[in-house]
């Protein structure tokens, strides 16, 4: 499709940047020089999170909400995250009463958190497909204006100022890695970066759970599990208006696995010290998978969100530790005698690890009576660390597996 025909122009990103200059944050982007050392390139990150909802949606919803018509009755939208949130609090700013219809089952702190900035919740559906109709339905009956969290021209334009910021804060990057859901981020960003500089990368990101975007643009099938912690960019159909755009202006797109996302997400927490979402780690997850392709070059990434859930952060945390080494469950067979666990965890001691969990087992499994089990969850520096415990067991005697290859 010609340009011209596209959706949004960059004009249309330049206004949009005008008319929400005064309500949205121009975000920082700043040089990681850690995180750079580590992937061999110029790592740029833009702090989209610093925005009052944690979130680069507010740009496209209050764009969209500056363009209703005089005496509109209300806005309605599906969402169970950033949409919601976004959309919810510059309405109540601008005084425009809200619906957000969310699936049954939303988490109870997003139903809440969209509640206190000011919109009515309304569960309705299993999945964003059936919370999508009884949007429209209820939009329908109560004349309310349906707001698309992507497919919108408006939205995609307020999305794309992200772009427009970045390119006027650090002109010379070579490419723009950008996360993939429905589209609007990309479309905007990618509109506004090729007017700007024709030559620079824009490279799309998606989950190798939910494809969508890539299955669309190459014609076939990935065979996405839909079971991701980047549930920002979980879209399972991607916008009809973003998708031209996609394929008109963005070089490639780049599938990223779930153990890539979790450990850029802890990286991240850990070097930049921020806490960011499972859509916005997947650019570093992208970078750290694919460092050859990127070696040497001035990479921009957004981090879009942070709104993730508190016991799944916890657990993010946990499986990169123990996928890094830093935590290693032993399973250890011994004699049955007095002594035994005493010297298991001198050991520990001896090493300088630390014991999380401990659990002694006698009655169960298939040891011989005069045996008995134990199972110790450690705390160690590294997987380096970690295996010198175990051969330090078995150099003691004690029968150990671990649950890290040595």
């Amino acid at each position: 499709m010609p340009h011209s025909q596209l959706a949004i122009s960059a004009d249309d990103v330049r206004a949009a940047a005008i008319r929400i200059k005064d309500a949205v944050k121009r975000t920082p982007i700043s040089y990681s020089e850690t995180l750079s050392s580590i992937i061999g390139a110029d790592i740029f990150l833009k702090f989209e999170i610093f925005q009052f909802t944690a979130a680069y949606k507010e740009r496209g919803a209050l764009n969209r909400l500056l363009h209703l018509e005089k005496g509109i009755k209300g806005v309605i939208a599906m969402s169970a995250g950033n949409h919601a949130q976004g959309l919810s609090y510059h309405a109540k700013r601008l005084g425009i009463p809200a619906t957000i219809v969310m699936p049954m089952g939303t988490p109870f702190n997003k139903v809440k958190r969209t509640e206190e900035l000011g919109a009515r919740v309304v569960l309705r559906g299993q999945d964003i497909e059936e919370a999508t109709s009884a949007a429209k339905q209820i939009a329908a009956e109560d004349q309310l204006e349906f707001i698309h969290p992507f497919d919108d021209p408006l939205i995609m334009a307020g999305q794309g100022t992200v772009g427009l910021e970045m390119l006027e804060d650090q002109p010379d990057l070579d490419a723009i890695i950008v996360p993939i859901g429905g589209g609007g981020l990309i479309s905007g960003i990618a509109t506004t970066a090729k007017a700007i500089n024709p030559d620079i990368e824009i490279i799309g990101l998606q989950t190798a759970a939910f494809p969508s975007m890539k299955e669309t643009i190459d014609s076939r099938s990935y065979d996405g599990s839909k079971v991701t912690i980047a549930e920002g960019i979980a879209v399972g159909m991607p916008g009809f208006l973003t998708r031209e755009v996609v394929r008109a202006l963005v070089d490639d797109i780049i599938l990223v696995r779930e153990t890539d996302i979790e450990t850029a997400l802890v990286l991240l927490m850990e070097i930049e010290k921020v806490v960011v979402e499972g859509a916005a780690a997947i650019g570093i997850g992208a970078l750290l998978a694919n460092r050859e392709r990127f070696q040497g070059k001035k990479v921009g990434v957004i981090l879009t969100g942070g709104n993730v859930d508190s016991r799944l952060l916890a657990s993010t945390i946990m499986r990169a530790m123990s996928r890094d080494g830093r935590l290693n469950r032993l399973r250890i067979a011994m004699r049955d005698t007095p002594g035994s666990l005493a010297a298991v965890t001198q050991i520990v001691s001896d090493v300088g690890a630390n014991v999380i969990e401990m659990r002694h087992q006698r009655e169960f499994g298939a040891l011989s009576i005069k045996m008995t089990e134990m199972e110790l969850v450690v705390e160690t520096k590294d997987r380096e660390h970690s295996n010198e415990l175990t051969q330090r067991l078995k150099a003691a005697g004690f029968d150990v597996q671990s649950a890290l290859t040595v």
